[in-house]
């Protein structure tokens, strides 16, 4: 993975520099970069902190050592929440296409365990994110200190633990000399394809501010080649064979053709066999929406004709994907008795999945080579009639869901999605991350660009959205990004907005108000739990949430915040305030009450919530005979 630099790469006789642990690792980190296809990238960014007394010294300190402004070694950003600095990480990471990262700093005890949320994040999508959090004395001169939590059992754990299983690689530095192997071996996880995600580093508060003397080696430049493998030979001509076989193949794109900047190697593949391309959450964009091969999502929340292909089809081409429930149905979706699966992937574990053919390589590398080895192949002319007449049969649903028959009425969800669509540019951003918008989304939005969805739904995480379009904005400042959130999710993390203010980071926010948690309002009374505890609203007599809605003003809270506000009452409002919003030089909200009623599509396939075997309400028992109908459809694919 590594390049060494043109210095010797043992300490030995080399010259040395005295600098505490913290001004060491900033100038170590500062000195990282990737490299991919001859373009060279900074590794580590920027690093976002809020300072406390367990870092404020160190940390903090060398941070002022390194400049402010421009020309800082290290950059530095203010956040508000520890979480949400970890999503703004997550998002300049993504859009980076995980070649440049940013660093998060924090003081001990709430600090550091408000990074745990951003971390899974982080990891469970395969995004890196260095995590550099302060911790408890490694020289214990006072047990227990401020913010120390003590562990009956074991003396040497601190708070920071709870980083370990969210963590891709986690060490915590107890002794100035430990810093060496730990940093290197952080570098090489974030910068590793396969391996990437969250990495942290503790960082005991005393051992921060402790002076050595550093091997000029190791504050030299370094490069971490991310390298492109090929497939193996023989697995790709067992691939080659088993699509030429195939009468009803079915490529499925997940996030890792973005990743790889694979997106022209897919279309390419595309055109010549004839294979259509469905797209999870993290692959939607993979290809242009109006590409004739392009069938749109797939999976509980994917479009009909990309979910009728996947029951019927007899080959599975994954393409950088895990083949998590959503995309699978639960198991339910590839229901062909003869299905078989290749998954190309850089991660052997997702290679392996579903019983496949596992072709280990870079997604560019693989499509490339099997496009090479498929050369002269097309499906048959029947097969590309039909999904391409299913596509066009779908695109008449889009266009129903998104124009209302009122543009003067309040506006639905979808009809929020297709004012948007109606605004944007081909390179604009579009960032959402849970509740019943993904879904509508990965249905119904037609991507231009290769990075204009951003879907954050590995971990679905309310929050997300607003920090990660900051992020995404620091990755992208040329692109015009925007964050959608609902009434939950904003008053969940709103915090960042200053942050957008202070630095001057042009965000635009839609606002939704619905007065709840609309999409687990409707999973509720689906699996027989009737919508309870999910609507905002006060309590009525019987002590249910089920009174008027709650009177709070989200734009007003948005505008004290320091956002330009439009607010939207119906359709026509809304596209005049998107646009207002879209020429704004400053961040911007446009806040909007949507009409509850229902009119995105229904789902296509499955999802595996399980509902109460036993119960005496007589929504529950419905939910349960409908649940059982659809469980035995699952099948294990081996």
């Amino acid at each position: 993975m590594t390049t060494p630099p043109n210095t010797p790469q043992t300490q030995g006789r080399n010259p040395a520099t005295r600098l505490t642990v913290a001004q060491a690792l900033v100038r170590f980190l500062a000195r990282q970069y990737t490299e991919r296809d001859g373009r060279r990238h900074r590794l580590i960014h920027a690093c976002w902190g809020v300072f406390g007394h367990g870092n404020v010294a160190g940390i903090g300190q060398a941070l002022v050592e390194a400049g402010q402004g421009p020309g800082a070694e290290l950059p530095f950003l203010q956040g508000r929440n520890e979480q949400a600095m970890v999503h703004a990480a997550v998002g300049f990471a993504r859009q980076r296409d995980r070649l440049s990262a940013q660093a998060v700093t924090t003081s001990i005890g709430p600090g550091a365990t408000n990074l745990v949320t951003g971390a899974a994040l982080a990891t469970v999508n395969r995004l890196p994110v260095l995590l550099l959090p302060g911790d408890t004395f490694a020289t214990r001169p006072a047990d227990p200190v401020l913010q120390q939590l003590e562990h009956p059992g074991a003396g040497d754990v601190s708070v920071n633990d709870a980083l370990r299983p969210v963590s891709r690689w986690f060490d915590r530095v107890t002794r100035p000399e430990a810093l060496i192997p730990a940093a290197l071996e952080a570098m090489r996880v974030l910068a590793d394809p396969a391996e990437t995600g969250a990495v942290t580093l503790a960082l005991p508060q005393d051992v921060q501010a402790e002076a050595f003397d550093w091997p000029e080696a190791f504050l030299a430049p370094r490069v971490w080649r991310v390298p492109r493998p090929a497939p193996d030979a023989a697995a790709l001509a067992a691939a080659a064979e088993a699509v030429r076989a195939a009468r009803r193949p079915l490529i499925v794109a997940g996030g890792g053709v973005h990743h790889s900047e694979a997106e022209e190697s897919l279309r390419a593949l595309a055109e010549a066999t004839g294979i259509p391309v469905a797209c999870t959450q993290a692959g939607k964009g993979a290809l242009r929406h109006d590409h004739p091969c392009e069938v749109g999502g797939i999976g509980h929340t994917g479009t009909a004709v990309a979910d009728d292909l996947a029951r019927e089809a007899d080959l599975v081409i994954g393409v950088g994907t895990r083949f998590t429930d959503f995309t699978t149905a639960s198991g339910t979706l590839f229901a062909d008795p003869g299905v078989r699966f290749v998954s190309l992937s850089i991660a052997a574990r997702d290679a392996h999945k579903m019983g496949a053919l596992p072709l280990l390589c870079d997604a560019r590398a693989g499509l490339d080579a099997l496009a090479e080895a498929l050369a002269g192949h097309r499906v048959a002319p029947a097969y590309a009639a039909r999904y391409r007449a299913g596509k066009e049969s779908w695109e008449r649903v889009t266009t129903a869901a998104f124009v209302p028959g009122d543009p003067g009425a309040r506006p639905t969800q979808t009809q929020v999605i297709g004012a948007l669509d109606a605004v944007v540019g081909d390179d604009d951003v579009v960032i959402n991350a849970a509740g019943s918008m993904p879904g509508d989304l990965h249905k119904l939005w037609r991507a231009r660009s290769r990075r204009q969805y951003h879907l954050e739904y590995g971990y679905s995480c309310m929050g997300y959205e607003i920090p990660a379009a900051i992020g995404v904005r620091l990755a992208a400042p040329d692109r015009t990004v925007w964050a959608l959130v609902g009434d939950g999710t904003y008053l969940m993390m709103p915090t960042e907005l200053v942050t957008a203010v202070q630095e001057g980071i042009n965000i635009n926010l839609v606002l939704v108000q619905n007065h709840g948690y609309a999409s687990i309002g409707g999973l509720s009374r689906e699996t027989g739990a009737e919508g309870f505890g999910t609507a905002y609203r006060f309590r009525a007599p019987d002590g249910s949430y089920t009174g008027d809605p709650l009177p709070v003003d989200l734009a007003a809270n948005a505008a004290s915040l320091g956002l330009s506000v439009h607010r939207a009452g119906t359709w026509a409002d809304l596209r005049a305030a998107l646009e207002a919003a879209r020429a704004e030089e400053r961040p911007s909200c446009v806040y909007v009450e949507t009409d509850p009623a229902p009119t995105a599509p229904p789902a296509h396939a499955w999802w595996d919530v399980p509902v109460a075997e036993t119960a005496t309400r007589p929504e529950a028992r419905t939910a349960r005979a409908a649940y059982e109908r659809a469980a035995a459809g699952r099948r294990r694919h081996l």
